[in-house]
């Protein structure tokens, strides 16, 4: 059974295919956090704590003179503040009489099988069947003040995942403020552990940094109203001697697209807290008596199988209980973007001209990038009216389309909804509409304001901008981008005593906005952008199955982003573009080869001006293109297993990925600093099956066992010359 309760012990046990959670009800009606690691089963882990009369630890007064119980030393399931806890709280509450203890004990339980609970308004994944996902409701509560905590459970037995979210709930008499609200908290106690967090910048997101806990508290968090580009909300705990094929690791990811916060304390006894979920920065929720409030769900995976294995576990679970709709499964289109192509300075006939090009090449989607409507000439102007700029396109955006489709291609375009530009039509009718601080000038990004998502209005305006842009014109694809990070969080429509609800109720504005678009336009793929990878998680997959993984085209920078994203994201999430060489971004000169073996590791694309290229690069791109086509289901749906970085190794980064049914493989390695008279590469190839010949598209007639390949290994052909790439295919034999 995925979920049990032993009502004689108090206890609760939680079981995925692969890892035992347990927690316990002990004798004052605190719930304890047990165990949570590799399978057990009919095992009471409340042996693991010795209860100890620890100095400066108070001791909670409902449980008498007993001096060995204090929630100062106590693994808890969810933690509260000012109750004698010193150690990182997840819920701060400010109580009508200003106060702020809660002391937060077990009410009840309610266990749903074959079922997964929902949030109200917020993305949480999903069961594909009845029997993928079971319940569990644990309710706490704070007899003083009628405040309630619902603890949700989804337990995903096949796929070793629990997710995890709280419903705090006001049964008093009068309002109250939360301060802080988090998602989940875990407590270990015991092991020597290392935090992998993803730390970036635009055009540099998501780089690996592994580092051992100390006896502090590590921060890893966003307040910049995205997920952004600088601290990716996931990360993961894992034994000190974990590598990629072995040792304990846990993913926790915060399936939410604004500020967020994890902290990890390594308290005075050796015992590790991670607590995680909305910034608690800026943010103040005031809960009327009656009323409910809904924390983001956090996705928790474990495996004793290393980080490869808790990678794998992820993809899985994003392709297929987070990511929805037509494109959730399907073969996404080879596209075309005109931006590093033309920038804004294009015209009805340029764009033709290189979709004409790129119908001939065996592009399938072409797609329009910034610049396109009103007054858009520069980034100074333009946001916020989404008509046509009948100077750029005088016969309109659905003649263009139609031209576009003519030749035998789907028909995207670019949006930034959430952002409004001073100089707009928009701007100047409701300049009440952008987040502003009254009598203070403003902050700008890009020459750009954010728009108030927290206003009913402002999403009705952009959903019925956005309607008939998708009515009126065969419109396939959509790109959907913000390009700055949020300030100024002042809404004009919310009293003072609500300002700090801005942050969250932008992101919850935003939801409702995708969830009726995407609702209304099943057939629209969706991409997501801000600036790139600025906005990449959980929370924006459930809406847009894929998102521009970084502003960064380099190929040879392409190669760790991509790396690092990989750790929690699959490929069939990333887009990933073919550009120039010389690179617009940092000027390096990549062979065609090598961008395209990059950006073939992900939603695949090309984003250049066609007329600069060669007859000899035409059929390379050609031919690129029918390959993508032949390995895109393997890409999308097959098991990836990184097989080496630059960053490591100081020479080359290698990846592969495996069909789920083991029949088909595919290698791709990219030398990034090639040796004189240098050591051949010795990969060891991973995820095949032992005892099954492979036929090996490098040779004529030629087969090695699945277990030679992954035991003895592959050694690749001397590799030289500016960045080179190899790809290796591998077919079991009918």
């Amino acid at each position: 059974m995925p979920i049990t309760y032993c009502e004689d012990r108090k206890l609760f046990t939680l079981q995925t295919q692969k890892s035992t959670y347990q927690m316990k009800i002990d004798a004052c009606g605190y719930l304890r956090h047990l165990y949570y690691g590799r399978k057990c089963v009919g095992d009471d882990f409340s042996y693991l704590y010795r209860d100890c009369d620890r100095g400066f630890s108070g001791n909670p007064y409902a449980c008498g003179r007993e001096r060995l119980i204090s929630l100062d030393t106590m693994p808890l399931e969810y933690s509260s503040s000012d109750v004698g806890d010193y150690r990182v709280n997840s819920l701060s509450v400010v109580h009508p009489d200003g106060s702020r203890g809660t002391d937060l004990k077990f009410q009840g339980f309610e266990i749903q099988k074959r079922r997964k609970y929902a949030l109200t308004g917020l993305p949480t994944a999903y069961s594909e069947s009845e029997a993928d996902a079971d319940t569990l409701v644990i309710t706490l509560g704070d007899t003083e003040t009628r405040l309630e905590v619902r603890l949700y459970y989804g337990v995903f037995y096949e796929r070793d995942v629990i997710t995890r979210a709280v419903e705090i709930r006001n049964g008093g008499d009068s309002a109250v403020y939360l301060e802080k609200a988090a998602s989940w908290c875990v407590d270990f106690p015991y092991g020597s552990w290392d935090l992998l967090h993803f730390h970036g910048r635009h055009c540099m997101e998501r780089m690996p940094e592994r580092e051992p806990l100390r006896n502090c508290i590590q921060t890893i968090s966003s307040g910049r109203g995205t997920s952004s580009h600088q601290h990716n909300p996931f990360v993961i705990l894992c034994d000190s001697e974990a590598t990629e094929d072995t040792g304990d690791c846990y993913g926790f990811m915060l399936a939410y697209s604004g500020s967020h916060k994890t902290e990890v304390e390594l308290d005075q006894f050796g015992l590790v807290r991670v607590v995680s979920g909305i910034s608690d920065e800026q943010f103040r929720w005031k809960l009327e008596p009656e009323s409910s409030f809904y924390t983001p769900e956090a996705i928790l995976s474990f495996t004793s199988e290393g980080l490869g294995q808790l990678s794998r576990n992820y993809h899985v679970f994003i392709r297929h209980h987070i990511c929805r709709g037509t494109y959730k499964s399907s073969r996404r289109p080879v596209l075309f973007n005109n931006w590093e192509a033309t920038y804004a300075d294009f015209d009805e006939e340029r764009l033709l001209s290189l979709a004409a090009q790129a119908a001939d090449l065996g592009v399938e989607l072409f797609v329009l990038d910034d610049g396109w409507f009103h007054l858009r000439t520069s980034d100074t102007a333009g946001l916020g009216d989404w008509f046509p700029n009948r100077d750029k396109l005088p016969h309109g955006l659905a003649a263009l389309a139609d031209r576009i489709c003519g030749l035998g291609m789907k028909f995207g375009l670019w949006v930034e909804p959430e952002c409004v530009n001073e100089d707009s039509d928009l701007f100047r009718a409701h300049p009440d509409w952008a987040l502003t601080v009254p009598g203070r000038l403003p902050v700008l990004g890009r020459m750009q304001l954010m728009l108030d998502l927290s206003r009913q209005e402002v999403q009705d305006y952009l959903y019925d901008a956005m309607e008939k842009l998708l009515t009126e014109a065969k419109i396939s694809y959509i790109k959907w981008d913000m390009n700055r990070s949020l300030s100024d969080l002042y809404s004009h429509a919310l009293p003072a005593d609500r300002q700090g609800e801005v942050g969250h109720r932008y992101v919850l504005g935003l939801y409702s906005l995708l969830e009726r678009l995407t609702g209304a336009f099943p057939e629209v793929l969706f991409e997501g952008c801000s600036g790139g990878g600025g906005r990449f998680d959980a929370g924006m997959l459930y809406y847009t199955p894929q998102i521009w993984c970084s502003d960064d085209t380099d190929a040879i920078q392409r190669l760790e982003i991509q790396r690092g994203t990989s750790f929690g994201y699959p490929a069939s999430t990333m887009g990933c573009h073919v550009t120039a060489s010389p690179n617009h971004q940092t000027g390096r000169s990549t062979p065609l080869n090598t961008r395209g073996i990059v950006a073939m590791s992900g939603m695949f694309g090309y984003e250049m001006n066609l007329a600069t290229l060669s007859e000899a690069e035409r059929q390379e791109v050609r031919e690129q293109i029918r390959t993508y086509q032949k390995d895109e289901p393997l890409i999308r749906e097959g098991n990836l297993y990184r097989l080496g970085s630059s960053v490591e190794n100081g020479h080359y980064t290698a990846w592969q990925y495996v069909s789920p049914d083991q029949k088909t493989a595919l290698v791709n390695v990219v030398v990034t600093d090639p040796k004189a008279n240098g050591k051949l590469i010795h990969l060891r190839l991973k995820g095949l099956k032992e005892n099954v010949q492979y036929r090996l598209e490098d040779t004529k007639a030629h087969t090695i066992s699945g277990a030679a390949l992954m035991y003895g290994g592959y050694t690749l052909p001397l590799l030289s010359g500016d960045y080179p790439a190899f790809q290796l295919r591998l077919a079991v034999m009918d």
